[in-house]
């Protein structure tokens, strides 16, 4: 068992790191995209509104949320290799929104070019009303 760990350590150590700079990548371009607000606004509505993360203020009797994630794909394999979220001071809201971008790109991401594994940018705007 400590054996698999480790190896699982191994294999994440040797991705690259994402980059500071997200504006500069790439988006991530999937043959088809869920409908993210219809997966995700109700989980995170039901955070907010328990007190577990902290939400903007809302304009006009509506909240709106951010998520910004960025996924290193794999161009040997064209699959997501790493989905790191951008901290909004919520972790379940940023694992969650990684989980759902991790499986909407699962056999589904529209091939980058050949060489390294590279880095792309994706997100999502939930809103609701109060």
């Amino acid at each position: 068992m400590i054996g698999l760990f480790l190896m699982a350590q191994a294999m994440t150590l040797s991705l690259p790191l994402p980059p500071s700079d997200w504006t500069v990548l790439p988006p991530l371009r999937l043959a088809e995209t869920p409908d993210y607000p219809a997966i995700m606004t109700k989980f995170v509505r039901d955070e907010v509104e328990a007190g577990r993360c902290a939400a903007p203020a809302p304009v006009a009797g509506k909240t709106t949320i951010r998520l910004d994630l960025i996924v290193l794909v794999a161009t040997s394999t064209n699959q997501a290799l790493r989905v790191v979220p951008r901290a909004i001071h919520c972790p379940t809201v940023e694992q969650f929104a990684a989980g759902v971008v991790e499986k909407a790109a699962r056999d589904n991401i529209i091939g980058p070019a050949p060489g390294s594994d590279s880095w792309y940018h994706t997100g999502m705007t939930l809103t609701w009303s109060q």
